[in-house]
């Protein structure tokens, strides 16, 4: 294990202030791309990214797209046979509200307790910005980068980033790389740098089930009409069973074992079923037999019931017999299952176990494929190595239950490897009041990929 170089680490240390001070001055912009009053700042927030690029000595653009802007920042003056590096990160935030619940303002960056809070610190301007760093501490001690980069900053990520896989399919000659890093996830506990090496997919769908043309009395027609709701109801007690394993047929087929010793490194992860349970405020824990929490959170997957919709629920009684039921249903999917495919599945299912005297449809609402990365190769390789060096002590290997769809897009469209390695941590409130990044990880992150550069310039570049 070797220490970061110490003209780099230097840098970091002298520009500290100045570093935190542009940083806050990021963190002021509300850039909240849900809400269309904030299209000027979001806009402002892609020129900000775009000056900061330009500061740092790379080439930056401001692509127009239908939505906000796509900022791509380039350096291509690498050695010859040097491979390029496309980083990927997004510059808008969610919104504040409820603005109450903040003990400081949401847009004006503040530090306490060795976290600095605002909204967009973690998730992502903060892991966005220790990137841009790198590359200026790079550039500004030794005049160079070791390898070529791009680096591409969205402004629509937490919107679904509606305009971003047509940018790529459009700009692909560009975007062209040999990897592609991206830091917009957490460590799995604090001072454990991680690598995040899976993501499950989605399948979402609604099931309706139609019967009677209008609600009914529930005395004059009951026991003679076949009610959507217990309908509705068997249909879904038929999804799982007794194990808690999924029971739609064919569920299972495609599903991709995890080799044996990954699965004995998430037992060794500082994890405790109690504090699980605690922090999510159940009286117990259910999931599939046989699997750990973590392994029913990474590598297995599910069918959720998302929200139930039928007949009376307002205040006091109402003897109603509904015409109608619905429900939410989502399918978390892992390697190698389709979403197309489970689609499928369900429908035949629901079709099959559909109480004769009602009508139940599925309509498919939105999907998106699972990943999983292989974690040999020159480019993880060099990953253990800088966090390693950044951090004191080697990687692990984690999952993540949830999809980031953008991964995916890379992958298809670009052909290269993604390396997920975030510096956020757990509890860190991104999507809520008080969100923060650690200060600690900031700035061992900007070491981290000031020294992934170097490691990916070292014996990656020769396989290419």
């Amino acid at each position: 294990m070797t220490d970061v170089p110490r003209d780099l680490d230097r840098y970091f240390s002298e520009n500290a202030e100045r570093i935190r001070s542009e940083l806050f001055d990021l963190l002021a912009i509300p850039s909240v791309s849900a809400r269309s009053e904030h299209d000027p700042d979001t806009r402002r927030a892609a020129q900000w990214i775009a000056g900061s690029l330009g500061a740092a000595g790379l080439k930056a653009t401001v692509h127009e797209t239908p939505g906000q802007p796509v900022v791509v920042g380039e350096y291509r003056d690498a050695p010859a046979g040097a491979p390029t590096v496309l980083v990927y990160g997004h510059y808008d935030v969610q919104p504040a509200e409820p603005l109450e619940l903040w003990t400081s303002p949401p847009f004006e960056p503040s530090v306490r307790d060795g976290r600095i809070y605002a909204r967009g610190s973690v998730d992502d301007k903060g892991q966005l910005f220790l990137h841009i760093k790198a590359l200026e501490a790079h550039l500004a001690v030794r005049g160079k980068l070791p390898i070529n980069v791009i680096l591409l900053a969205e402004g629509e990520e937490e919107v679904g980033s509606v305009n971003l896989a047509s940018f790529v399919e459009a700009q692909k000659q560009l975007l062209r790389c040999d990897a592609v890093v991206i830091s917009d996830s957490a460590m799995f506990a604090p001072g454990l740098p991680s690598v995040l090496s899976s993501l499950r997919g989605l399948a979402y769908f609604q099931i309706d089930v139609q019967g009677p043309a209008q609600d009914l009395h529930s005395g004059s027609y009951g026991g003679a009409v076949v009610n959507p709701a217990m309908a509705l109801a068997r249909i879904l007690a038929t999804m799982h069973d007794a194990q808690g394993r999924v029971a739609i047929p064919g569920f299972y087929d495609a599903v991709r074992d995890w080799p044996a010793h990954v699965r004995e490194q998430m037992r060794t992860l500082p994890f405790r079923d109690e504090d699980f349970r605690a922090e999510v405020g159940a009286p117990g824990l259910g999931g599939e037999s046989g699997y750990s929490v973590l392994e029913q959170l990474w590598t297995r997957p599910t069918c959720e019931v998302n929200g139930l919709l039928s007949g009376y629920t307002g205040e006091g009684a109402k003897t109603v017999l509904p015409a109608k039921a619905m429900a939410k249903v989502s399918c978390r999917l892992v390697p190698d299952q389709d979403p197309a495919e489970i689609e499928r599945l369900m429908a035949e299912h629901v079709r099959r176990v559909a109480p004769p005297g009602a009508t139940a449809t599925v309509t498919p609402l939105h999907g998106g494929r699972p990943w999983r990365a292989e974690l040999d190769g020159p480019l993880y390789d060099a990953a253990r190595r800088a966090l390693a060096t950044a951090f004191g002590r080697e990687p692990v290997i984690t999952g993540e239950g949830g999809s980031i769809p953008v991964v995916g897009d890379f992958e298809r469209v670009l052909g290269a490897p993604v390396l997920l390695v975030g510096f956020g941590l757990p509890g860190e409130n991104a999507h809520a009041p008080d969100e923060w990044m650690s200060v600690e990880n900031f700035e061992k992150g900007m070491r981290a990929i000031a020294v992934l550069w170097e490691e990916i310039s070292g014996d990656y570049h020769s396989q290419y």
